[in-house]
């Protein structure tokens, strides 16, 4: 809306970012009161801590970020739908937050197939299914294609939402996994939503900073996984995904591992001594501090991420 005239004048990037951090934040701190409240984790680390906070921010979160992507972001029909998409994750995500008894798998299952497939069918519908892989440009078959994208975002939306269990960190992950791709390159539209998301996040985390004030909640941690698995799309090099989300991958996924394994495979002793997901190992069975391991989880991700940019 706001991009062509604010662009004209190099006003665009200082302007997104004051305005988005400004709604974020304060929309954040008035509203905060009027979301459902944690019950606490029975089985998390420190799950007691959260019981009583604010949770399901995320309803605050992509409102905002939402709303300021169609001021600033140049528009197309092809990143429409995927707003629409990624408020969609939101609203699952905040409907089981606010729910008495959480929803069961099957329907969270179901509501990531038809989410996943929306992604899938809109970038193909947009863009070819060429992508780069160590600056080679390769063709991948449209069936093929389509399985891997839809691998992409639904891994990309189960590891973030995993990985939203310590105070900071998944904001902070996340803010590292955008600012990657940002410096590897994405299209316009793309570029600004992301500037948004990142200073979003940056007002969360001005609450959620240990000890938090709020809890972003499924609404947030399906909605920004979303997110990331578009912009990895939009990158042209969704491999990149594996070394920009390195550390969402492996403290997430590794769970769905193990869980996966057991459940389907029969192997009730694997992973038996590894705490999942991989913060909660590192605070109970390593004693590491919750701030260290956003910290290091945070530096860890990043310096591979940079590494990364130098080599692809």
């Amino acid at each position: 809306m706001l991009y062509s005239i604010l662009s004209k004048g190099g006003l665009l990037s200082p302007v997104t970012f004051a305005v988005s951090f400004l709604m974020a934040f304060f929309a954040i701190k008035y509203f905060m009161k009027l979301l459902p409240k944690d019950q606490g984790r029975k089985f998390a680390v420190n799950g007691a801590l959260s019981e009583g906070k604010p949770r399901g921010a995320g309803i605050i979160m992509t409102t905002v970020f939402v709303l300021c992507s169609a001021l600033f972001a140049p528009f197309s029909l092809e990143t429409a739908l995927y707003m629409v998409l990624i408020y969609a994750a939101m609203l699952t995500g905040y409907f089981d937050d606010a729910a008495e008894n959480p929803w069961g798998e099957l329907k969270k299952g179901l509501l990531d197939l038809v989410i996943t497939a929306g992604v899938t069918a809109n970038f193909m519908l947009h863009n070819s299914t060429d992508i780069r892989i160590f600056h080679t440009t390769i063709h991948i078959p449209a069936v093929i294609f389509a399985i891997l994208c839809m691998i992409l975002v639904w891994a990309s939306i189960n590891v973030t939402n995993c990985c939203d269990g310590v105070d900071g960190m998944c904001g902070t992950l996340s803010g590292v996994t955008i600012t990657l791709f940002i410096l590897h390159g994405l299209p316009a539209s793309m570029k600004i939503s992301s500037y948004v998301m990142l200073m979003v996040l940056a007002a969360y985390l001005w609450f959620n900073c240990s000890p938090s004030k709020i809890l972003m909640g499924d609404a947030g941690s399906r909605s920004i996984g979303v997110f990331l698995a578009v912009i990895s799309l939009k990158s042209a090099d969704p491999l990149l995904f594996i070394f920009f989300a390195s550390v969402i991958i492996v403290d997430g996924g590794l769970g769905l591992l193990k869980l996966s394994c057991r459940r389907f495979l029969g192997m009730k002793n694997f992973m038996e001594k590894v705490r999942t997901p991989i913060h909660d190992h590192w605070r109970k069975n390593l004693g590491v501090g919750d701030t260290q391991v956003v910290v290091r989880f945070a530096l860890i991700q990043l310096v591979i991420g940079l590494i990364a940019l130098r080599i692809v």
